[in-house]
């Protein structure tokens, strides 16, 4: 099977499952992102005591981040609610198991398994956990969480959008207009094709709203500005992932999707993008 029929297959099913599990029910969308936030973080602890010489603990730290995301869940959906305080307490005992348990492994470097297992929390955990922060928003008037799938689908939409912008833009243009995006972490990005990555995900923006004016309370600026803050951020977002991968010489994170690599190149814009979108809507007031 060539490898462009590879790609369009993965992507094509990969697709289909992540708008079935986010538009479905809120136990679909904490079931499959709580599996994401486990594979990205094994994943990334993989890489980095292969590569880097660390020696992160892979079963207690992807327990103690996928634990992450199911806390922001417990706190935020109407299947769950509760006491946060309490919730958070046995991500406490994961979070101290990692800290004391390098005084007895006598590891060479124990201050590299440290800062790798805390930098899996917040550059990949984090970010999915707060994803259930546009997934469920709370409603004064039930008095309840209500289940907004309409947000998350469009940030992946998005991004979405800004690739295949990017891609079809650079491809057709980049000859004419050289000039490099960010030609150290990544040289085939350019400045013309993330300008038309861009303008699709305004154009996207638009038909968003007109989809979505019954149901969401976001006028057309302020969904063409979500659109822009997923696609600047999610930029910014794909050249951490670069940068990581340059820094431990690796070509992908790992093979676990066919054709488009591992959960961090699939997710490495999102990881930006998602905790500036939180950002975005906390600034506008939603």
């Amino acid at each position: 099977m060539s490898n462009l029929i590879q790609r369009s297959i993965t992507g094509a099913l990969f697709i289909i499952v992540m708008v079935g599990c986010i538009v479905a029910s809120p136990l679909t969308f904490i079931l499959l992102f709580a599996a994401i936030t486990g594979l990205a973080v094994w994943e990334f602890s993989t890489i980095v005591n292969r590569q880097a010489g660390a020696d992160v603990n892979r079963l207690i730290n992807t327990t103690s981040c996928v634990y992450l995301f199911l806390v922001f869940a417990y706190t935020c959906s109407p299947l769950c609610g509760g006491h946060p305080l309490i919730a958070f307490t046995p991500l406490l005992i994961t979070v101290l198991f990692l800290l004391i348990s390098e005084l007895y492994l006598q590891h060479n470097d124990p201050l590299k398994s440290w800062a790798y297992a805390f930098a899996s929390h917040l550059y990949v955990a984090l970010p999915f956990a707060l994803l259930n922060l546009l997934a469920f928003t709370y409603n004064p008037m039930t008095n309840q969480w209500d289940h907004t799938w309409q947000y998350p689908l469009a940030l992946f939409i998005f991004l979405w959008a800004n690739d295949t912008g990017a891609y079809c833009v650079g491809s057709l243009l980049s000859k004419r207009f050289p000039a490099k995006l960010f030609e150290r972490i990544s040289p085939k990005k350019s400045w013309v094709g993330s300008i038309g990555g861009g303008l699709l995900c305004l154009g996207v923006g638009v038909l968003l709203w007109y989809c979505f004016s019954a149901s969401s309370h976001l006028s057309l600026l302020q969904w063409m500005g979500f659109a822009l803050v997923v696609c600047i951020f999610g930029t910014w977002g794909d050249l951490v992932e670069s940068l990581l991968k340059r820094q431990l010489g690796i070509k992908d994170s790992g093979n676990i999707l066919p054709g488009h690599g591992g959960m961090l190149d699939r997710f490495d814009s999102a990881l930006l993008a998602i905790p500036a979108s939180i950002v975005y809507f906390y600034t506008i007031g939603l």
